[in-house]
């Protein structure tokens, strides 16, 4: 058994998770707080950053399945006790991430203006997006290098440090979008476009901090950060062949969204506000979600290396209880005083009934989801990943056949709409448990 593998019990896994957590929920504060600003700024403005966010998060999120694989790798080698295996990942990494981000710039830059002029009926709200973007899309530049650092950090449960940089990016996110969208002393006022130069500024300022962090902490000296870096081709194909499916389902699931929310900006912008009141809380649920998320993929990837595949379910069922119980601690306002929460949002009271009728209603989902998500996640960190790409993919298609349905074909109300929630968590949860029951799926090498 490896010195270095996590122990198991409420404890550990806890410490592990809490700071991801708390990272998880600064930034659900952080988007709380410039849809706040943002709201108060213009209702076009709102729906624009909402919609465009999307965009620039469909293409991130691709950025950070690719990082999610290089966790996964760099665990398991810690759990086979090769741990100067972990700064050559850290480059070959940053090589596959660069070129990502150069390709998907481009994207941002230059062909996604276009497709949304094609596709908004709001062309104000159009001309939003695409000012908003013409900012944000430079924070990809920033991103690749952090989530490298944070892969490294993670794949060894050293969370505290991830904690810190998301505050480093929260703090300076809010207070730069306070100055820039509203245009405070000697900054300028640029609404929409300034909240996309502010929080592409902070990227880069938790970029630094990992920066500097990585090059003084005594305690990366034994994974040999920077010190062989020739020949990475090795680890360039196992990250790609762990990482690409990944990054495939990250992309068709928030794809999906940006779909889903496009679709429903056709439907009125009655609608679309509304459920950009349910987004921007919505990552206030995932919260305990991701951060156990994380936790698991480590363990899992781990403890399949040392060889521990026993102790596998006792930890899956660890990680659920934690999960369900941080849950309804950082999601019981929705049931309890949804109104506080809306109204934080968005102030419009035109938009209030709905907006907490629907936030009410998907707050089944959100428990199915953080129960089904530490199967889900036990896939990746098995290194299984295109099994539960192909699991994404097969909940996504169901899930987009019953949203056109319900919007284009039988034109349901915006309240009905929301109850597909139900059907994708669902049928991903049951995939994931099928596949976990018939497939020998913890005997993977990466």
């Amino acid at each position: 058994m490896s010195n270095n593998l996590l122990p198991f019990h409420y404890r550990s896994i806890l410490g592990i998770a809490l700071p991801m957590m708390v990272s998880g929920f600064i930034q659900s504060i952080v988007l709380i707080t410039n849809s706040a600003f943002i709201s108060r700024y213009s209702v076009d403005g709102f729906d624009a950053v909402g919609n465009a966010g999307l965009v620039y998060i469909t293409f991130f999120i691709m950025l950070m399945g690719m990082s999610d694989g290089a966790q996964i790798l760099m665990a398991r080698r810690i759990g086979e006790d090769r741990l100067n295996a972990l700064g050559r990942q850290v480059v070959a990494t940053w090589v596959v991430l660069a070129a990502m981000a150069v390709l998907f710039f481009v994207a941002l830059t230059g062909l996604v203006p276009n497709l949304i002029y094609s596709y908004s009926l709001n062309k104000t709200v159009a001309n939003l997006q695409v000012d908003y973007l013409a900012y944000r899309s430079f924070g990809l530049f920033f991103s690749f290098i952090s989530l490298g650092l944070q892969a490294f950090y993670l794949s060894q449960g050293r969370t505290g440090v991830v904690l810190i940089a998301a505050l480093v990016t929260a703090l300076s996110n809010v207070l730069l979008d306070y100055l820039l969208i509203f245009g405070v002393g000697s900054f300028p006022e640029m609404g929409v476009a300034g909240a996309g130069l502010g929080a592409c500024i902070s990227e880069g300022f938790s970029m630094f901090f990992l920066i500097c962090y990585t090059r003084v902490s005594k305690s990366n000296v034994s994974f040999q950060l920077l010190q062989q870096v020739k020949g990475i081709g090795t680890e360039i194909k196992e990250l790609l062949k762990v990482g690409i499916p990944l990054m495939l389902q990250s992309f068709s699931a928030l794809f999906t969204w940006t779909l889903f929310f496009t679709w429903i900006e056709q439907m009125g912008q009655f609608e679309l506000t509304v459920s950009q009141n349910i987004r921007s809380l919505y990552f206030l649920a995932f919260v305990p979600i991701w951060g156990f998320a994380s936790t698991t993929k480590t363990y899992i990837s781990q403890y399949i290396g040392a060889g521990k595949q026993k102790d596998l379910p006792k930890i899956q069922r660890r990680i659920q209880l934690l999960t369900l119980a941080f849950l309804a601690l950082f999601f019981h306002g929705a049931l309890l005083y949804p109104k506080a929460l809306i109204g934080i949002i968005n102030p419009h009271q035109e938009f209030l009934e709905t907006s907490c009728a629907i936030l009410q209603l998907i707050i089944g989902s959100v428990f199915i989801f953080g129960f089904v998500s530490v199967y889900f996640q036990t896939i990746h960190g098995s290194g299984n990943t295109l099994a539960s790409m192909t699991i994404e993919i097969i909940s996504v298609l169901i899930y987009m056949g019953f949203v056109y349905l319900f919007i284009k074909i039988w034109h349901f109300e915006i309240y009905y709409v929301w109850t597909v929630e139900y059907i994708y968590f669902g049928t991903m949860g049951l995939l994931s448990m099928g596949y976990l029951y018939f497939f020998n799926w913890n005997q993977k090498k990466i």
